[in-house]
């Protein structure tokens, strides 16, 4: 057996697992010290092992390990899938034709995930149905009165505007909950998506709060965790913000969209796990080798939200 970490990931220890004859991935908890409900690993194995019957492409789910006595927490096995991913927005050394076929597959993966019926596949009970901004802004202003390291008025802004704008929130589907291409594994040639990646933020919740985080690359730099803000996108290949929505919701047959609240919304949560991000790497308890400097990220994304609040 030969074991090789994953670089990249800034939550859960994930793994290549290898043999002669079978090649496997290894995804697991961090060591202690967890925030309260983060790091769920046997919600990512539910989750994918429900969707294996439908269309929205994942992993084969091998084995979920709820004991800490193998390797010290519990952790889950799947299938390697064989595929290339990009963890940049602006997609370097490709093609423009290729780019923009990259992101629309991307939308198209997105549309099949918030079609599918959850209580047809077994997951009436991932989560609760409606109410989820409610819900998720209580939880993530909870996560920052605990993990904070220091005070900062955008978020403090974005946790008193976010309350007091609430859109309708009836409606409920799969939430990924991190759904970015670099979640996103693709055909090793084509523009096809072959594997949606790490589900340890979803839940039953909002399409929109999916489709606001997806697109937070068109709004912040690339220094700002890689983001697609200030480049020529035409000239690149990349589809424009609005046509690249456009193209999601056709696909998903919505008739309404995201608006301030949802892009607001998106880059408080992730200010916020940002800031978890170097609470972690403080104490030395971080999946990253760069946590730290993604840490300080927490800053920038309030900054970015509370520009859709002022608009």
């Amino acid at each position: 057996m030969r074991l090789e970490p994953i670089a990249g990931g800034q939550s859960n220890p994930t793994f290549f697992v290898d043999f002669d004859n079978r090649s496997m991935v290894l995804r697991k908890q961090p060591p202690a010290n967890l925030l309260p409900s983060a790091h769920a690993v046997d919600r990512e194995f539910r989750v994918m092992q429900a969707l294996a019957t439908t269309d929205v492409p994942v992993p084969r789910m091998l084995l979920f390990h709820a004991d800490c006595d193998v390797v010290g927490t519990p952790f889950y096995l799947m299938e390697r899938l064989q595929g290339r991913v990009f963890p940049q927005y602006a997609l370097p050394g490709m093609a423009p034709a290729e780019r923009r076929e990259i992101y629309l597959a991307m939308a198209d993966a997105m549309a099949r995930l918030h079609k599918v019926d959850w209580a047809a596949i077994g997951l009436s009970d991932f989560g609760r149905h409606g109410g989820y901004f409610t819900r998720q802004i209580a939880r993530w202003t909870k996560q920052w009165q605990t993990a904070r390291t220091r005070e900062n008025a955008d978020v403090q802004r974005l946790v008193d505007w976010l309350p007091k704008n609430l859109p309708d929130e009836a409606e409920t589907s799969i939430s990924h909950g991190d759904f970015r291409l670099g979640n996103l594994m693709f055909h090793p040639t084509e523009a096809r998506v072959v594997g949606v990646l790490d589900w340890e933020l979803s839940t039953l919740g909002h399409p929109l709060a999916d489709v606001a985080f997806n697109c937070i690359a068109y709004h912040t730099l690339p220094a700002e965790y890689g983001g697609i803000r200030g480049l020529d996108l035409a000239q690149l290949g990349i589809p424009a913000e609005d046509e690249y929505l456009k193209h999601y919701y056709r696909t998903s047959g919505r008739v309404d969209g995201v608006t301030a609240f949802h892009f607001a919304f998106a880059l408080f949560r992730m200010a916020v796990i940002f800031e978890g991000i170097a609470v972690r790497a403080a104490s030395g308890n971080a999946a990253a080798g760069n946590a730290a400097e993604v840490g300080a990220l927490c800053s920038a994304f309030a900054k970015r939200g509370v520009e859709f609040v002022d608009n």
